[in-house]
């Protein structure tokens, strides 16, 4: 478990130290949640296209049960774990650059990192029959934004994964149980 960590910060550092002032506010963007809205905004459009009022509003549920369990997990994933970020680990936070707003305690996993692959591979997966593009698309915004938690200093790579492969899953699962309900309330299937 310890070379684990070891090969954890010391990827940290590696590609937190990748970064330059050129392009710190660019990755300060991405990584910024409400940076987002925008691509948020269009994916809504995209999902009343294909289903309508109803099922945009029934997709809007699904959409916020999957945002809530991918951070509350992560929450208790942090207190349970208590694992320190970079900015605050002595030994790391002296080699390292930290350009976020803030730090937090503790960060395992990264709730963003989960988030972000969630939805990717909910709507991803729900869109991909009308709108071939979207998923491979929303699978590197997912991964970019993922790295942005390394570029500001306040994740290492194995929370960052850990954020990934959870967040993959309860997308799939909630995609998995959309497309269920989706056709016993509605009748139909997409």
């Amino acid at each position: 478990m310890n070379q684990l960590k070891e090969l954890d910060y010391e990827l940290y550092l590696f590609l937190n130290n990748l970064g330059s002032e050129t392009y710190d506010p660019f990755w300060l963007f991405l990584t910024n949640k409400w940076s987002s809205i925008p691509l948020y905004a269009f994916l809504l459009f995209l999902i009343f296209k294909k289903f309508g009022l109803k099922g945009t509003l029934y997709t809007l549920v699904a959409v916020t049960l999957l945002i809530t369990a991918t951070d509350q997990l992560a929450n208790v994933f942090k207190h349970g774990f208590e694992r320190l970020r970079p900015c605050g680990q002595e030994g790391i936070m002296e080699q390292a650059r930290f350009i976020a707003v803030r730090c937090g305690s503790y960060g395992y996993f990264s709730a963003h990192a989960a988030s972000t692959m969630a939805l990717a591979n909910f709507v991803g997966l729900l869109l991909r029959s009308s709108f071939k593009w979207i998923f491979p698309f929303l699978i590197v915004w997912a991964l970019l934004v993922g790295y942005s938690r390394i570029y500001v200093g306040v994740h290492y790579p194995g929370d960052v994964l850990t954020g990934f492969v959870i967040g993959g899953l309860i997308g799939l699962l909630m995609q998995w149980l959309h497309r269920f309900g989706y056709a016993k309330i509605f009748k139909e299937t997409y």
